[in-house]
C-alpha cells in the first residue's frame, strides 16, 4: 500500500509488544522467557487490561472449580488466595502500609512510617478486612462471578492510573515514581477507560436483557476508582506507590460489594 511506512508500523507494534510483556512480569508473578524484550516505561496503560486478564484467568479457575463439585464458599475462598498469588501482593502490601500510615495523626509523619518495612496492626487489620469483604462478596455473587473478577480487578487498576495521573508524587524516588514521570496524558487513561467500557458491554452481547449489568458495573467501578484516589489524596496531600496499591485493593473490594446488587 502506497504511502505506509511498514517500519514505523512494526517498530510501532514492537513496542506495544515490549511494554505488555514488561506489565504483566511487573503486576503479576507471571515470568516469561528470558529471550522476551520487555519494557517498563508506560506500563501503567496496560494495569487495567492486566487487571481484566487476572480477573478472567480466576473466572476460569471458578469454573473449574465449580465443575469439581467444590461449594460456593469454599471456591471463593480459594479464589481470593489465587488472586493474592497470582498478584505477589504487591498492592495489598501497598494496603497495609497506607493503614500503617493512616494510623499516624500527624501528617507529616505518614510518609515515614509508610517506610518501614515491617508491618503495623493497622496494616494488618486492612488486610483482613479487604479479604473479607472479597470473600464475602465473591460468596454473594450469584451470577456473572467472571464478569465480576474482571470489572472488580480492572476498575482497580484504572483507579491506579486515575490517581497517578491527577494527583501530585509525594516522593522523589519510589516504586510509583517512574509511572507518574512516564505518564501521557489523556491516552494513557483513556486506553484502559475504553477498555473496560467495551468489558461492561460483554452483558449486553451475551444476552441484550442483561444491559443493565454492564452498565451498573460500569458505573459503580468507575465511581469508586475515583473517589478512592481522591480519598487518599485527600489524606496524604498526594500519592506514593503504596497508596495506589491501596487504591486498587479498595476499589476491588468495595466494587465487589456493589456488584452483589447487580450480579
Amino acid at each position: 500500500m502506497k504511502g505506509v511506512d511498514w517500519k514505523i508500523i512494526s517498530r510501532w507494534r514492537e513496542r506495544q509488544t515490549t511494554s505488555f510483556f514488561g506489565a504483566v512480569t511487573f503486576y503479576t508473578i507471571i515470568r516469561l522467557p528470558k529471550n522476551w524484550q520487555l519494557e517498563f516505561r508506560r506500563i501503567a496503560r496496560w494495569a487495567p487490561c492486566i487487571g481484566s486478564i487476572v480477573g478472567g484467568l480466576l473466572g476460569l479457575a471458578d469454573g473449574v472449580l465449580q465443575r469439581l463439585g467444590f461449594s460456593v464458599l469454599t471456591r471463593s475462598v480459594l479464589i481470593i488466595t489465587l488472586w493474592i498469588a497470582l498478584t505477589g501482593g504487591l498492592h495489598l502490601d501497598g494496603a497495609m502500609d497506607a493503614a500503617d500510615g493512616l494510623a499516624v495523626g500527624d501528617r507529616d509523619r505518614r510518609l515515614e512510617v509508610m517506610k518501614d518495612s515491617a508491618t503495623g496492626a493497622f496494616g494488618v487489620m486492612a488486610a483482613l478486612v479487604v479479604l473479607a469483604i472479597k470473600t464475602a462478596a465473591l460468596y454473594d455473587l450469584e451470577s456473572y462471578r467472571w464478569l465480576g473478577l474482571m470489572g472488580a480487578a480492572g476498575w482497580g487498576r484504572w483507579g491506579q492510573v486515575a490517581a497517578i495521573a491527577f494527583y501530585p508524587y509525594l516522593r522523589p524516588t519510589g516504586k510509583g515514581a517512574f509511572h507518574k514521570q512516564s505518564l501521557r496524558l489523556p491516552q494513557d487513561l483513556l486506553f484502559g477507560l475504553v477498555f473496560l467500557l467495551s468489558l461492561g458491554g460483554l452483558p449486553y452481547l451475551l444476552d441484550p436483557h442483561q444491559w443493565w449489568l454492564g452498565l451498573g458495573m460500569t458505573v459503580v467501578g468507575g465511581a469508586i476508582a475515583l473517589l478512592s484516589g481522591f480519598w487518599f489524596y485527600r489524606q496524604f496531600g498526594g500519592h506514593t506507590g503504596d497508596t495506589y496499591g491501596a487504591v486498587v485493593e479498595w476499589t476491588e473490594a468495595l466494587s465487589l460489594c456493589f456488584f452483589t446488587v447487580f450480579f
